[in-house]
C-alpha cells in the first residue's frame, strides 16, 4: 500500500470543476466524517467524478472548446490527507483564491502524501519515481508543497520530479522543514509559530498561573514542533513551572488533565500519535477530547485549533497563508517568475475564541490590542440594533409629526376662533345697526310721514276744493303719504322687533306669521308648544332671525301657498322648523349657491352652539330646522 493518496486523471477534472464551486468537493469528506483514504470516502468520491464527468460530456458538446483559453495546471502535494484542517483550509483558498480569467483556465491536481496516518512505506526514492510515473507526461504550471516533510521532499527531488516548475512552499515553519537551502525556482511562505508570547498572553489574562502544562504527541511531526516549542520556552523567564506531558496514551493524558493543579493552564502543541501508537486527527479530534477533559483553560499556537477547545493566543494563521499561496500561485501563472518572489515569513496574530473567553470568565478588554476574537455571538442589541434604530427613527418621525399637526390644530382652532368671534362681532353689530336703523325710522322718519299726512289732511279741510281733478290728486298723494308710514312701520318692525323685546319669542313669532301672511297672501300655520318662562335674548333673537328668514325665501323662491311653524322645547333645546310643500331644490347645489341669509342663519345657529339644518328635494319641498340651546354660548361683542 502506497505511503501517498494518487488522484487520476478524471479526480483532476473534479478538482478543477471545483473551481466554480470552491471548497464543495474539499470539505465534503470533512463534514461527512470520513478521511479521504477510507473506502466509503472513495467509493462517494468515485461516484462524484462520474456524475461530473457526464456533467462536462454534456456541458462541453461541439460548441464546448471553440473557444476555451490556455490552460493551466496547478498540482497540489500534501503531506497529510485533505482530511485535515490545516491541509482543507489551504486547499480551500488556494482553489477559492486561484479563479479562471478570460486568459486561463485552471486545473487542479492533488495528492496526499498521508505521512501522519501510515507508516512510510516508500523511500524518496519510490516516491519520487511514483510521482514520475504518475505525472512524468503532464505539463505543470506551477506545484505547491504543504507541510514541512513535502518541503523537505522537495528540496532534494523538485528538479529531477518537476523541471523548470516553481514549486511555492506553505503549511511549515523553516525550523520543521530543517531549515532547507532551496533553489531560486522555490517560493512561498514560512510561518513562525512563537509559544513564548502564547504562554506570556495565558499568563497575563490569569495572573494567579503556577502551572504550565505543555501537551504534545509522539509522531514526528509531533515531536518536531515539541522540540521547537522546548527550545523557545527554555528561554522564557517566568515564576510559574513548565511540565511536558507528551509520550504518554491518550487514556493516561486525560486523566491528567482532569486533575491539573489549581492555578493551572494548557498549551496544546500538536498531538497526531499518543505513546502507545494510536493514531488521532490532530484538530478535529485529539484537541476536543483533550479540551473536554482538561480542568484548566487550553492555548494553542495555530488558527486551526480555533473552534475546537483552546482560548486563543499567539497563533499562526494557515487561513491568511493559503490566502496569500493563491496570490503567489496566481502571479506565477501570470508569467511571473519565482525568483522576483522571495521568500517571506508570515507574522502571527493574537486571536481568541469567543466562546472560550466567556467559558473561562475572560474580559475583552483584557486582550492583547489587536487581537481578533471570532465565533462571536452577537449581542441581542446587535442583532436587532437596526430594528430598534428603525423603530427609533419611526417613533421621532411620528412624534414629530404628531407635535406638527397638535401645533396646526391648535393654530386651526385658534383661527376658529377668531372667526367665531368676528362672526359673532358682526352679528351683534349687525343687529345693533339694525336696531338703530329701526329707531330711526320708527321715530324720525315714520314720525314726519305721520306729520306730513296730518298736514295734507288739514291743507284738504282748509283750501277749497279747486277742481275735481285736484281734489282727487290730493287725496293720492295722502293716501300714498298713509302707505308710506304704514310701509315704514312695517320695514322697522323688520328690522327690529319691539314685540319680541316687549312680549317674548312667542308672541313675536305668532305676529310674524300673521304679518307675512297678511301682506304676502301666503298661508303660514303656526304652533308652539310650551316654553320656558324668559328666552335668553340671543337664542329669541337668534329663532325670530330663523324664521323671518326662511319665511323670505319661502316667499322668493318655493311659490308655496302654504307653511307652517313650528316651535317647541326638547329637553334642554329650544327647537323651529320653518316648512313648505313649494317647489324645493337639489340640495347640492346649496353648497355652491347659498345666499348670505343662509349662512347667517347657520352662523347664528353654530355661534350659539346649536345645530341648523336645511332639507329639500326638487317637487317636494323644503324644511329649514334649528335647534339652540337654552343656556347658549355668548356672542362676541
Amino acid at each position: 500500500m502506497p505511503s501517498f493518496r494518487r488522484r487520476s486523471t478524471s479526480e483532476s477534472r473534479f478538482a478543477a470543476f471545483a473551481v466554480c464551486l470552491p471548497s464543495v468537493c474539499i470539505s465534503c469528506c470533512q463534514s461527512s466524517g470520513f478521511a479521504l483514504h477510507s473506502r466509503h470516502g472513495l467509493w462517494i468520491r468515485r461516484v462524484s467524478i462520474l456524475l461530473v464527468l457526464v456533467f462536462f460530456h454534456f456541458v462541453s458538446g461541439p460548441y464546448g472548446g471553440a473557444h476555451t483559453p490556455p490552460k493551466k495546471n496547478v498540482l497540489i502535494l500534501n503531506q497529510v490527507g485533505l482530511s485535515h484542517v490545516l491541509t482543507n483550509m489551504i486547499a480551500q483558498e488556494l482553489i477559492a483564491g486561484i479563479p479562471n480569467t478570460p486568459g486561463r483556465y485552471v486545473e487542479f491536481y492533488s495528492e496526499s502524501f498521508d505521512m501522519l496516518s501510515f507508516p512510510k512505506t516508500l523511500t524518496p526514492s519510490e516516491l519520487q519515481e511514483t510521482l514520475v510515473k504518475q505525472y512524468g507526461k503532464q505539463k505543470f504550471d506551477a506545484v505547491v508543497a504543504v507541510g514541512p516533510d513535502t518541503i523537505k521532499f522537495l528540496e532534494e527531488n523538485a528538479d529531477s520530479i518537476f523541471p523548470s516548475v516553481p514549486v511555492v512552499i506553505c503549511g511549515s515553519s523553516a525550523d520543521q522543514a530543517g531549515v532547507p537551502e532551496l533553489s531560486p525556482n522555490f517560493t512561498g511562505t514560512w510561518q513562525q509559530p512563537d509559544p513564548k508570547k502564547t504562554v506570556g498572553v495565558a499568563l497575563s489574562l490569569f495572573p494567579d498561573t503556577k502551572h504550565i502544562f505543555v501537551v504534545g504527541g509522539t509522531s514526528d511531526f509531533d515531536r518536531s514542533l515539541m522540540s521547537s516549542t522546548r527550545n523557545s520556552l527554555s528561554s522564557f523567564i517566568t515564576s510559574a513551572d513548565i511540565t511536558y506531558l507528551t509520550d504518554t496514551p491518550m487514556g493516561e493524558l486525560l486523566k491528567q488533565l482532569q486533575n491539573l493543579p489549581v492555578h493551572s493552564a494548557v498549551l496544546y502543541v500538536s498531538f497526531f500519535q499518543d505513546a502507545d501508537g494510536q493514531r488521532f486527527m490532530n484538530a478535529t479530534q485529539a484537541l476536543p477530547m483533550i479540551a473536554s477533559a482538561a480542568n484548566s483553560p487550553i492555548f494553542g499556537m495555530s488558527d486551526t485549533y480555533l473552534g475546537h477547545g483552546i482560548v486563543g493566543g499567539d497563533l499562526v494563521s494557515f487561513h491568511e497563508q493559503g490566502k496569500v499561496t493563491a496570490r503567489i500561485v496566481s502571479n506565477l501563472l501570470d508569467g511571473k517568475q519565482a525568483e522576483e518572489i522571495p521568500i517571506t515569513t508570515l507574522p502571527s496574530l493574537y486571536m481568541f475564541d469567543w466562546n472560550e473567553l466567556n467559558r473561562w470568565h475572560i474580559r475583552e478588554s483584557s486582550l492583547p490590542p489587536d487581537s481578533v476574537v471570532v465565533f462571536r455571538v452577537p449581542t441581542l442589541w446587535e442583532r436587532t440594533r437596526w430594528m430598534w434604530t428603525g423603530a427609533f427613527l419611526v417613533i421621532t418621525g411620528l412624534s414629530l409629526l404628531s407635535t406638527y399637526l397638535h401645533r396646526s390644530r391648535k393654530q386651526l382652532e385658534l383661527a376658529k376662533e377668531r372667526q367665531r368671534n368676528l362672526s359673532g362681532m358682526l352679528i351683534t353689530a349687525t343687529e345693533r345697526e339694525r336696531s338703530r336703523v329701526a329707531a330711526e325710522i320708527h321715530d324720525d322718519f315714520s314720525q314726519r310721514v305721520a306729520v306730513i299726512a296730518l298736514k295734507l289732511e288739514n291743507v284738504a279741510e282748509i283750501v277749497a276744493p279747486f277742481s275735481n281733478e285736484a281734489d282727487r290728486q290730493l287725496h293720492e298723494v295722502l293716501n300714498s303719504t298713509s302707505e308710506l308710514g304704514a310701509d315704514l312701520h312695517t320695514l322697522s318692525h323688520q328690522l327690529h322687533s319691539s314685540t319680541l323685546e316687549s312680549l317674548g319669542l312667542v308672541p313675536a313669532v305668532g305676529a310674524l306669521c300673521k304679518e307675512f301672511t297678511s301682506q304676502q297672501g301666503i298661508e303660514v300655520h303656526f304652533t308652539f308648544d310650551h316654553t320656558p318662562g324668559p328666552v335668553h335674548p340671543d337664542v329669541g333673537l337668534c329663532l325670530f332671525r330663523i324664521v323671518q328668514e326662511g319665511l323670505r325665501n319661502l316667499k322668493k323662491h318655493s311659490g308655496a301657498q302654504h307653511a307652517s311653524v313650528d316651535l317647541r322645547v326638547d329637553g334642554q333645546k329650544l327647537f323651529v322648523r320653518v316648512t313648505d310643500q313649494g317647489s324645493g331644490f337639489d340640495m347640492k347645489e346649496l353648497a355652491h349657491n347659498s345666499g348670505l341669509g343662509v349662512r347667517a342663519m347657520e352662523e347664528r345657529v353654530r355661534l350659539l352652539g346649536g345645530e341648523f339644518t336645511i332639507e329639500a328635494a326638487p317637487g317636494e319641498g323644503t324644511t329649514v330646522e334649528a335647534w339652540v340651546p337654552l343656556t347658549p354660548n355668548q356672542l362676541r361683542s
